[in-house]
């Protein structure tokens, strides 16, 4: 009887509180997804480069990285739901402060409110994460995680569904060409389009912030469990330490950061891949940007439901052999999305969409257990590699600046060829997914705990 108690998955006295925690993922998916399509918006609006449209994403991806240590301090020191409470009122801030930024019309008003707002999605994700691991047996934590995770995609999807229905459609019709010879030309009209634009853009963004705020209050309202035992003293230098002499975290660190290079990669620039080959067509820029957000959608989906079959199948195959399987898939997908130019691109886009879906908890979740005490700050460590998100981008955007001077890049379409970044990145999550299938997949005692010297 008591053996099976603790293979419960989730045991009832937590029922609530994993929902209540696991309300937030579809929170930041939402931020996430109606944010990737609005870097090709941003980029038309303001007449910036793909370079700078792209600092969209470092910045978005830096308020991660930024906060995730200072996070977990407030963490250990008061409580999760304090640590929640804290990240949805950093969250609504931001989002509406999108208020001032329309008002003032200048791009980088915008990156400050991202950077807020995902200094607050730090928090919720440095929350989150240990929370659901924690609550029940050690030995289906990954599946736990997996589990919540599996609702990340439903605010994707309202995100993607947001951007493309409330804001895509709402953009004035002129094009970039357009809009660049009306900034020349008739500088007032140029100015009337972008204040219209950025009323668009904006609307979504202070609807969530006002929903944020009820969602503060039902916390506050709410009784939520410490797991973790707060008279324990911390100490950040001696965790430090420790995590950077365990290889097990270190190897985990390296493949979550290319994992969210590899995540933010694909669902920014799919947009200007879709434009690309839906202009080819014969499309507009406009009609071309809606077509690829559909296909975005379409993927989103497959995110989705990938996610609750591989939950279903870490059942029946241990985490890193599935990993490996999966990043090899990606790999397979990526370098035919680069190679066959055409609709294939995007249909293999969609391929990679399913792969992405069990990489980020099954790397988090393997990386936190049997951490125990130091979990707080080694899930800041993993928050703080969202930063692969921030850096990677650009560089990717980059890339396709270069050339598109001449529309080929090692002798393919640019934006083809800017898809070798997170061809590497699969690359190196594949060898994680051996090395944690081979090397460092968790051994458990009868007690459903790690041994002693696992943890170290």
């Amino acid at each position: 009887m008591n053996n099976q108690k603790k293979e419960t998955l989730i045991p009832r006295e937590l029922i609530y509180p994993f929902l209540l925690v696991t309300i937030l993922f579809p929170m930041w998916g939402f931020a996430a997804d109606i944010t990737n399509p609005l870097v090709a918006a941003f980029s038309r609006i303001f007449l910036i480069s793909n370079f700078e449209g792209a600092l969209i994403q470092f910045c978005f991806y830096g308020g991660y990285c930024a906060m995730a240590i200072p996070a977990a301090i407030f963490i250990r020191k008061h409580s999760y739901k304090s640590g929640i409470m804290m990240g949805l009122g950093l969250y609504a801030s931001g989002a509406l402060l999108f208020i001032p930024s329309a008002w003032i019309a200048d791009f980088y008003p915008f990156l400050i409110s991202y950077f807020i707002m995902t200094c607050g999605l730090s928090f919720l994700e440095t929350s989150a994460g240990p929370y659901i691991l924690s609550m029940g047996d050690p030995k289906r934590a990954t599946q736990r995680l997996n589990l919540a995770q599996s609702f990340y995609p439903i605010g994707s999807l309202i995100g993607m569904f947001t951007a493309k229905n409330y804001i895509q459609v709402k953009l004035n019709d002129a094009d970039t060409a357009t809009r660049k010879v009306l900034f020349e030309t008739n500088p007032e009209q140029f100015k009337s389009i972008q204040l219209s634009d950025l009323d668009v853009v904006s609307s979504p963004y202070i609807f969530i912030g006002g929903l944020l705020v009820v969602l503060i209050v039902i916390y506050y309202l709410s009784k939520m469990p410490h797991h973790f035992d707060s008279k324990t003293p911390l100490n950040i230098k001696a965790t430090l330490k420790r995590l950077k002499a365990n290889p097990r975290f270190k190897e985990r660190v390296v493949a979550q950061f290319c994992y969210v290079g590899a995540e933010v990669m694909c669902w920014t620039f799919i947009i200007h891949y879709g434009v690309r080959v839906f202009m080819n067509e014969g499309m507009t820029e406009k009609e071309a940007e809606q077509i690829a957000l559909q296909y975005n959608i379409y993927a989103m989906i497959t995110f989705g439901i990938c996610r609750f079959l591989f939950t279903y199948l870490l059942n029946y195959i241990k985490s890193g052999q599935l990993l490996k399987i999966v990043a090899l898939t990606a790999i397979s997908f990526t370098l035919s999305l680069i190679l066959i130019d055409g609709r294939w691109g995007i249909y293999s886009f969609i391929g990679i969409s399913g792969c992405l879906s069990m990489m980020w908890p099954t790397i988090f979740g393997s990386a936190l257990t049997g951490m125990k005490s130091d979990s707080k700050i080694a899930s800041a460590g993993m928050i703080v590699v969202i930063g692969g998100g921030s850096l990677l981008p650009p560089l990717q955007g980059k890339l396709i600046d270069i050339g598109n001077t001449t529309g080929q890049l090692w002798g393919i379409p640019a934006v083809n060829a800017s898809f070798i970044l997170v061809l590497l990145c699969f690359m190196v999550i594949a060898i994680y997914g051996y090395r944690l299938q081979k090397v460092h997949e968790p051994k458990f005692d009868a007690t459903g705990e790690l041994p002693k010297e696992a943890q170290e």
